[in-house]
């Protein structure tokens, strides 16, 4: 598959998650319990458009699952397991957090990262991103300096991937919460938008982004045909 979406990319390079350069941006988790989660997500639908994301799924944060996660991977702090499964091509927008994020790739997935380093007075240009081919059944941890966002599909058929976090991230500000902090877009969530991206824009995100809406290709049906173009 890493092939196929290289030789389909003009301009994007794309590495698999296995190369070294991705040690800057987090790590491959290994011994991940990941049978546990598959056979949850298969029955939890890709949407037709766009990506749908749940920062808590009932049955993915289950009792006996958070806690062997929160024990194993995050010091016991409380966390909170949901998902991220959509049809989603673009770049967007870049978030971080204050705590790493494990993402456990449901299916074959590809995430545009960057680093916090590389931010200029709250902006980050498309120059420095990079982009990571993430094959299905790998669980990755993305340390808070690493700006991502959603995963970016490699088939038509969309991506699934779940999404672990410290507890109560991406939920909504109360109005005391919220500080002069023109990148605090949500509880531990600070975002930074491409104005391409309207309805982020719409809602008062930082566009901060300088570049192109960073494309990545996708393997599509061949209707005609059965197979893949």
């Amino acid at each position: 598959m890493l092939t196929t979406l290289q030789k389909k990319s003009d301009r994007l390079k794309i590495t698999h998650v296995d190369d070294p350069s991705f040690l800057s941006y987090g790590k491959i988790v290994k011994d991940f319990p990941f049978s546990a989660f598959i056979d949850i997500m298969t029955d939890i639908p890709v949407p037709e458009q766009g990506n749908k994301y749940i920062t808590s799924e009932e049955k993915l944060d289950s009792y006996a699952l958070n806690k062997l996660i929160s024990k194993s991977y995050y010091g016991s702090m409380e966390i909170q397991i949901g998902y991220c499964n959509g049809k989603n091509s673009n770049l967007g927008g870049l978030e971080f957090h204050k705590g790493s994020e494990i993402n456990v790739a449901i299916t074959d997935m590809v995430l545009l990262l960057g680093h916090i380093n590389d931010m200029e007075e709250n902006s980050f240009n498309t120059d420095y991103l990079k982009a990571f081919y993430v094959p299905k059944g790998y669980a990755i941890e993305m340390y808070q300096t690493t700006l991502h966002l959603a995963p970016c599909k490699v088939t038509d058929e969309g991506f699934k991937c779940v999404v672990i976090l410290p507890k109560d991230t991406n939920t909504n500000l109360d109005p005391e919460e919220r500080t002069t902090d023109p990148l605090l877009f949500k509880k531990n969530k600070w975002l930074i938008a491409h104005e391409e991206h309207k309805d982020f824009v719409a809602q008062g995100a930082h566009a901060g982004i300088v570049g192109p809406n960073i494309f990545v290709p996708y393997v599509e049906f061949n209707d005609s045909r059965g197979g893949r173009v």
